[in-house]
């Protein structure tokens, strides 16, 4: 038995293969670079809802005080959970904490949080 030789290869599939990929790609790229895909939103002549605040500023400073973000004020626990009462559920809480303050007052903001059922919380860090 004879061997054939082969001398050439048959790259059309993989032609075929790769153009499909080709348009893939560029397709969701558009959406990449953008970021959305491109939406023309209804027009409505209501006025806005009224616009409640939804974010709440702590900090807690080196020695422990409290610090209210918006009013830039020292806090005590009791006004930061009155605050947080009034804000309600949907309110988030942004907590901004002194990495060498102490882990007691951490846990004494988060107690409050627990203990009003409050889940909307963000602990910010720096990134390294």
């Amino acid at each position: 038995m004879r061997m054939k030789r082969i001398d050439t290869i048959n790259v059309i599939p993989f032609i075929d293969i790769m153009l499909v990929l080709l348009v893939m790609v560029l397709t969701t790229a558009t959406f990449i670079r953008t970021g959305l895909i491109p939406v023309d939103l209804p027009e409505a002549k209501g006025t806005a809802a009224e616009h409640k605040q939804s974010e709440l500023k702590l900090t807690i400073e080196k020695d422990g005080t409290l610090i209210l973000g918006e009013e830039k004020r020292p806090i005590t626990l009791a006004e930061f959970e009155q605050k947080v009462t009034e804000g309600g559920k949907e309110m988030t809480v942004v907590l901004y904490s002194d990495k060498e303050a102490a882990f007691q007052n951490f846990v004494g903001v988060m107690d409050v949080l627990k203990r009003l059922g409050h889940e909307q919380l963000y602990i910010v860090t720096d990134k390294k």
